[in-house]
């Protein structure tokens, strides 16, 4: 991954506000492919508010949106996913009762030439899939409510990539998972910046961002205190960034 030539996303000088009150005020970033932004900051720093832009949850009341080098419209989620973005919440968006081969496909079922639903093409795509991300996933049968947090969070994920996402949003994908479910979880991302998906973090946790992102990027009420390579700061800087609303770098 190279910080170089047209970046995958940008989001150029964004502000929203709410009843008056700026949430977000005239905050940049940028994302490249292969790479991991993470975006950190307290609770009402304004980092959900401003990747909900991108996720269509929220438009912006001035600054733009571009998407490799074009300015684009994000008005609502399907904006979003017609732009190669998708979402992956704490509360993942799956069906309980329906294996992964039904979540994968849920609203998008594949149809046969007699009008009924193809079972076996989509459990074929799934496994398909499934083996590029996580070959150790095996329990395609059972419904996702008998599955690990990691496991569920392969699932949600096959659908984004098999539904040519380019352009991921993960809101601590391990939060209340274990050591073995957040390696699980983290493989997983590797195995995405491999394949060229840019992904921004939304992060608490500064241990993930040092262990999973190439970039950090703090906000502090509202506003972007900066952004560094993980490679050049401290756990210790970033919480500088976030509690002080200071970059250290900047006073060196």
């Amino acid at each position: 991954m190279s910080n170089s030539g047209t970046p995958l996303v940008e989001l150029k000088d964004i502000s929203i506000a709410f009843g008056g009150i700026k949430a977000v005020d005239r905050v940049s970033v940028n994302l490249y492919p292969g790479e991991v932004v993470g975006l950190l900051g307290h609770n009402g720093a304004g980092k959900s508010t401003l990747i909900k832009c991108l996720s269509g949850a929220y438009k912006a009341d001035s600054g733009n949106v571009y998407i490799n080098g074009e300015k684009v419209v994000i008005n609502n989620p399907r904006d979003a996913r017609a732009h190669n973005i998708e979402t992956i919440y704490q509360t993942l968006a799956l069906a309980d009762n329906l294996d992964a081969a039904s979540n994968l496909f849920l609203g998008r079922e594949i149809i046969g030439p007699g009008g009924f639903l193809d079972d076996s093409k989509m459990e074929a795509e799934t496994r398909k899939i499934m083996g590029r991300l996580n070959p150790n996933f095996t329990k395609f049968a059972e419904p996702v409510s008998a599955l690990s947090g990691g496991q569920r969070q392969s699932v949600a994920i096959a659908r984004a990539v098999y539904f040519d996402a380019k352009i991921l949003i993960m809101d601590e994908p391990t939060a209340a998972l274990g050591p073995q479910e957040s390696e699980m979880v983290a493989e997983l991302i590797q195995e995405l910046k491999k394949q060229g998906l840019g992904i921004f973090l939304i992060e608490h946790d500064i241990h993930n961002v040092m262990k999973l992102c190439d970039r950090a990027s703090v906000m502090k009420n509202g506003q972007l205190v900066g952004t560094e390579r993980v490679a050049n700061v401290t756990e210790d800087d970033i919480l500088s960034m976030i509690i002080l609303g200071k970059n250290p770098k900047d006073s060196s």
